[in-house]
């Protein structure tokens, strides 16, 4: 998303605790056209706008809040953009600590693959009043696609975390019924066609079955501790709404199991993976 910046003409001034984030970034770009900050602080301190791309809420408080922190840097008519998938009360909180400096905040998650991130082709959904958005779009466009505004603050957040259970629980169901179709020997190149063509289709059967699962590759491009992260966010959600989400609940344990059993860092279509063959009859 950086590399992309560059290319559409930003000059860009780069945080990351990762030496090999720092390196990657710098390897190949125009001169004059990255340069590195120690701290949240030294960022604010030589920007206008300053994006954000972290793991999760937590992390984003502490890059606000901590020692070396953007909020106490900030200027009157500077820019936040919060691109994590973060808690939406939780950037409600952080956008009222920023609009107390005299600066604008925006939450604005994104939806894609790595390669439309390369391409700065993403989607981005969009959290915040007009003249934040105002202020926001031309480095927005600078990232992404399509750009769609969600509401006020926190609303974009909510609406990644809730389209990413709603991926969740189609891929899941997907690993399940090709499981269930490999237990009665069925072709499940055909029966990927089949749900393709017919009212099974989603996401994860058009992009994940026959490319990643079963070509036993499991590289979708999304992490399986991500995964979970956001669906933790829309049991938040829940939590705040006071809305029994069953599904979620259930969706939200598999998917725990799954990291306990496998580790956060691999694939997120490595769900089917975890679930495994059925067991054979006795």
């Amino acid at each position: 998303m950086a590399r992309s910046l560059i290319t559409r003409g930003f000059g860009v001034l780069a945080c990351d605790t990762s030496a090999a984030a720092r390196a990657a970034l710098a390897e190949g770009a125009p001169a004059g056209t990255v340069a590195f900050a120690d701290s949240p602080a030294a960022v604010a301190a030589g920007t206008e706008a300053v994006v954000l791309m972290l793991p999760n809420s937590r992390i984003v408080a502490t890059v606000m809040e901590g020692e070396g922190g953007l909020v106490a840097a900030l200027r009157p008519g500077m820019l936040v953009i919060d691109m994590s998938s973060s808690e939406p009360a939780e950037s409600r909180r952080l956008a009222a600590l920023v609009a107390a400096r005299g600066a604008r905040f925006v939450d604005a998650p994104v939806s894609g693959s790595v390669a439309k991130a390369k391409t700065g082709t993403l989607a981005i959904m969009v959290g915040g009043d007009d003249a934040a958005f105002a202020q926001a779009e031309p480095v927005l466009k600078g990232m992404g696609e399509a750009i769609i505004r969600t509401g006020a603050v926190g609303s974009a957040h909510a609406m990644k975390a809730l389209n990413n259970y709603v991926y969740a629980a189609g891929l899941l169901a997907t690993a399940e019924a090709l499981r269930m179709g490999e237990a009665l020997g069925l072709d499940l190149g055909i029966l990927t066609d089949v749900m393709n063509a017919s009212s099974g289709r989603n996401i994860a059967t058009e992009t994940k079955s026959r490319q990643e699962i079963i070509s036993g590759r499991y590289a979708g491009g999304f992490q399986l501790g991500l995964m979970r992260k956001d669906l933790d966010t829309a049991g938040s959600i829940a939590t705040e709404t006071g809305y029994p989400a069953t599904m979620l609940a259930l969706c939200r344990a598999r998917w725990a199991e799954a990291v306990a059993a496998l580790g956060p860092a691999v694939d997120n279509t490595e769900i089917h993976r975890f679930i495994g063959s059925a067991p054979s009859k006795g």
